[in-house]
C-alpha cells in the first residue's frame, strides 16, 4: 500500500472541493427547483470554505496546489448538461449529486486510509476528516430528495 503524505492529502482536499464546486456551478442553471438551488448554493459555500482553508494551509507550508484537469472538467460539464437535459426533475438532480458525492467520499476515505501517521500534519488530516463529514452529510441530504 502506498503511504500518502500530508501534501498529497491536501491536494486531494483541494481537488475534491474544486470538482464539487464545478459540478454545482454546472448544475445550478439546469434546475428551477428552489429547494435544490438553495441546497446547491449552501453546499457550494461549504466547499468554498473548506477549499479556502486548504489553500491557506498549502500557502503556509509552501505547497503548490494544482487545479483539476481542464479536460476532465469539460467532460464533467458535458455529462451534467446531457444528463439534466434528459431529466431535470428534483429526484434526478439529487441522484446526480449523490453520484458525485459518493465519488468524493470514496476518494477521501481511500486517501485518509493511506495517509501516513508518521509525521502526519494534524491540521491537514483534520481538514480531510471535516470534508469527509460534510460530504457524508450532503449524501444523506440528496438521498432524501430522491423520490
Amino acid at each position: 500500500m502506498d503511504i500518502k503524505k500530508s501534501e498529497e492529502v491536501l491536494a486531494e482536499i483541494h481537488r475534491n472541493c474544486e470538482y464539487a464546486k464545478q459540478s454545482i456551478s454546472d448544475i445550478l442553471p439546469e434546475t428551477d427547483d428552489e429547494a435544490i438551488k438553495e441546497e446547491l448554493l449552501r453546499q457550494h459555500e461549504e466547499y468554498e470554505r473548506i477549499g479556502g482553508r486548504a489553500a491557506i494551509l498549502a500557502k503556509d507550508r509552501g505547497i503548490e496546489l494544482k487545479n483539476p484537469n481542464p479536460i476532465k472538467k469539460g467532460m464533467m460539464w458535458m455529462g451534467i448538461k446531457m444528463n439534466a437535459m434528459k431529466d431535470d426533475s428534483r429526484s434526478h438532480i439529487a441522484e446526480m449529486m449523490v453520484q458525485g458525492t459518493v465519488m468524493g467520499v470514496t476518494a477521501l476515505r481511500t486517501t485518509l486510509g493511506e495517509m501516513s501517521d508518521e509525521g502526519a500534519d494534524e491540521e491537514i488530516k483534520n481538514l480531510a476528516k471535516e470534508l469527509l463529514s460534510s460530504e457524508e452529510t450532503f449524501e444523506k441530504i440528496w438521498k432524501k430528495m430522491i423520490a
